[in-house]
């Protein structure tokens, strides 16, 4: 059960006298009913919170569904302890006051002092040599020490002989359980922690005792069933001595938490919510008819899904596995055809038992005890591929290695061809290279993430600085702007009554004001100030046509500066997208694992594959599959999402970020297709006297496979 912040969280009793026909609210995974919507809705919203944590891997800030399934996976991982050594575990997890970490370590090390019947370990013989062997009995003595009887095993895990050894001459080679692996035990073994205290049922199963210990009856108190510590009984005492207090407190929570509720009644709904509380609305658009998708699929619908995992892990791996790429029709084809050596079907199996032998694990040490011969052939791959079917040994494959031995593999069910396909593909990722080809790609991707957050910061900064620059050049503007422009065009300080000083800082008055002033030359001054009137005509003109030239060259200039921004600004503009693009393919180049594109409101999941172009969709269930592939479909899709469910609303988000993509390799994808019925058309104009050869058939284009990058 998912804890609600760290703490312990009960789930809702249905309600009291409901009829077998009454309709109800029920919240899909908990099962939960309610009578009024609101006190549902309320519910759901607090399960969409995220705030939970997975009891078992104690990951936290999740919503009440994600920690579901992360208790389900973690449960998974949780080691299996033997019988024997269950009891002495579970007593020195009841009542601990260690912490996790230090309780784990404490476990481990007892675990590790516990020997058993059927324990495998490691042991000393008579010449001081280290063999494996296995606990037959425990000979139990009070004068001498325990002594056990055990069996000497060989590098197949047979018996060899027996014989009676010490204690001391037992030991682990590897610790059987390690501290990290132990935590989840703890986590799912108890119910509260600090002090951990077991489940009732499993205390009741193993007899382990439910009392509290001498030792900590003075530092911890039961009540209601829980385990409190000192420090909280004092607390709570506190509490006590002021009730009335504290009712009066809880009088006014309530009454403000029911005002609370009214108010929220009254609020509109905030959206996006859960998709299937998403109630229809009169301003909501017409949402367009959801397509069906095609199911015509060559290989059983079961199968599906591992078709397009092993074509995905293929195509993504290819240069690991030295294999030229091929098509899914083409690998589809290739699993439903009847014939035991097809090229497409025997590179893909060799280039994976290829790396298994590689790898020099269990597969290659059996091949070597087998003598078989070093390099896969055409001829020997059945043989390889039979020795890897007997270690992994699950019934439903080992059946059908007679069959393969008898150079029949072609009339194996595409089903059991798929499995064995799963199979490889799952050893080949436990191995060391593709583990270190996995860890290469994180390192990359992260080189890359940090390049693209430097060149934006970078871009910041400079843009930030020419903001700054931008600034400083408009006050220098404002600042030349205060001084006025003589007749001349040069540039001098103007007073307010017109006169302007000269270079020499002192203040000249107009030159027909200074004639004026002269009373003995009357006749001379007239004369002086018809020319000098007509010399400051023609400076005034020939001032202001400079000028305006002037003002032509600066305007052609700021043109051509302007001009020149723009081009810089579009070249850069051009880099910051070829930077971009540089990033997303290569980053793209690296991706770990291929995940679905969202889901819609009935949980149904949606796949795109860079590589193929459709647009696949699998059922909640995972049992049922179909396909988009052309682009009117993808069009009719994104129209029928809701974008006030969250589902809905995630995966209209992710179809348009790829929605060009996908049309153009759907575009392709059509052209080929075109193409292929053309030609289909003319191979059935010739002459019936001139019969097409079956690898000139393009339904068979999977038999001119050919391995490009095959290892010598």
């Amino acid at each position: 059960m998912p804890l609600l912040k760290k703490k312990p969280f009960t789930l809702l009793e249905p309600p009291k006298d409901l009829e077998p026909n009454e309709l109800v609210y029920q919240v899909r995974f908990t099962k939960e009913m309610f009578r009024d919507y609101e006190v549902y809705l309320n519910r759901i919203n607090l399960y969409r919170q995220r705030f939970w944590t997975c009891k078992v891997s104690g990951k936290g800030n999740l919503t009440y569904e994600e920690a579901l399934v992360s208790e389900k996976h973690a449960a998974e991982k949780v080691p299996e302890i033997p019988k024997e050594l269950m009891t002495p575990a579970l007593r020195t997890i009841q009542f601990s006051m260690l912490s996790l970490k230090d309780l784990a370590h404490t476990i481990a090390a007892k675990l590790q002092e516990h020997l058993f019947v059927g324990a495998e370990l490691h042991g000393k013989r008579k010449k001081g040599d280290l063999c494996p062997c296995k606990i037959l009995k425990v000979l139990e003595d009070i004068t001498v020490k325990t002594k056990y009887e055990v069996a000497w095993l060989d590098r197949n895990k047979k018996v060899t002989e027996t014989a009676v050894v010490n204690r001391d001459d037992l030991i682990w080679k590897k610790s059987p359980f390690s501290r990290n692996s132990l935590k989840p035990f703890i986590r799912k073994s108890t119910r509260q922690s600090f002090p951990w205290v077991l489940h009732d049922k499993l205390a009741e199963k193993y007899r382990i005792s439910r009392d509290l210990p001498q030792d900590l009856k003075g530092k911890v108190f039961i009540q209601d069933g829980v385990v409190y510590n000192k420090r909280k009984k004092d607390a709570m005492e506190v509490k006590d001595s002021g009730k009335l207090k504290k009712k009066k407190v809880e009088a006014e929570e309530a009454e403000a938490s029911n005002k609370e509720d009214n108010h929220q009644k009254e609020e509109p709904i905030k959206y996006p919510i859960d998709d299937l509380l998403v109630q229809p609305e009169t301003d909501d658009p017409v949402f367009t008819v959801r397509p069906l998708p095609s199911r015509d699929f060559n290989v059983p619908m079961d199968g599906v899904g591992d078709l397009l995992m092993v074509w995905d892990f293929l195509s993504s791996f290819s240069k690991l596995l030295h294999l030229w790429p091929f098509s899914l029709e083409d690998f589809e084809n290739a699993i439903c055809c009847k014939g035991s050596n097809v090229n497409l079907i025997v590179e893909t199996h060799s280039s994976l038992i290829r790396l298994l032998k590689s790898e020099k694990d269990e597969c290659f040490l059996a091949v070597q005890k087998r003598t078989r011969a070093l390099k896969i052939t055409l001829t020997n791959w059945t043989d390889y591929l039979c020795d890897f079917l007997e270690i992994i040994n699950i019934g439903d494959l080992s059946t059908h290695i007679t069959t393969i031995k008898r150079g029949h593999y072609g009339l194996l069910d595409a089903q059991v061809k798929l499995g064995i396909l799963r199979e490889l593909v799952n050893q080949v990722l436990e191995t060391d290279i593709a583990r270190e080809k996995l860890a290469g790609y994180v390192e990359e991707r992260q080189v890359l993430l940090s390049m693209k957050r430097g060149e934006a910061l970078e871009e910041g900064r400079k843009k930030r600085e020419e903001k700054e620059w931008l600034k400083a050049k408009s006050a220098d503007n404002g600042a030349t702007n205060g001084h006025g422009v003589d007749s001349t065009g040069n540039n001098q300080p103007v007073l307010s009554n017109g006169n302007h000083i000269g270079q020499n800082g002192q203040i000249a008055k107009n030159k027909g004001e200074a004639f004026s002033t002269r009373p003995n030359h009357a006749s001379n001054n007239s004369r002086h100030l018809e020319i000098e009137s007509k010399k400051t005509g023609k400076k005034k003109n020939m001032g202001v046509e400079s000028q305006a030239e002037k003002r032509i060259d600066l305007t052609k200039k700021e043109a051509l500066l302007l001009l020149r921004d723009e081009k810089i600004a579009a070249s850069t503009w051009s880099i910051k997208e070829q930077r971009r693009a540089y990033f997303e393919r290569e980053l793209e180049k690296r991706i770990l694992h291929t995940n679905p594109l969202g889901k819609d409101r009935d949980y149904n999941r949606y796949w795109w594959f860079k590589r193929d172009g459709r647009v696949f969709v699998e059922s909640s269930d995972s049992k049922l599959w179909g396909y988009y592939c052309c682009k009117e479909e993808i069009d009719a899709l994104m129209g029928s999402l809701n974008p006030k469910g969250e589902r809905e609303r995630a995966l209209q988000k992710q179809v348009e970020k790829f929605y060009s993509r996908i049309c153009l390799e759907l575009q392709k994808r059509s052209k080929d297709l075109a193409t292929k019925i053309a030609l289909e058309e003319a191979v059935h104009r010739r002459s019936t006297r001139v019969r097409a050869l079956p690898r000139e058939n393009l339904a068979n284009a999977f038999l001119n496979y050919v391995n490009r990058w095959k290892e010598d």
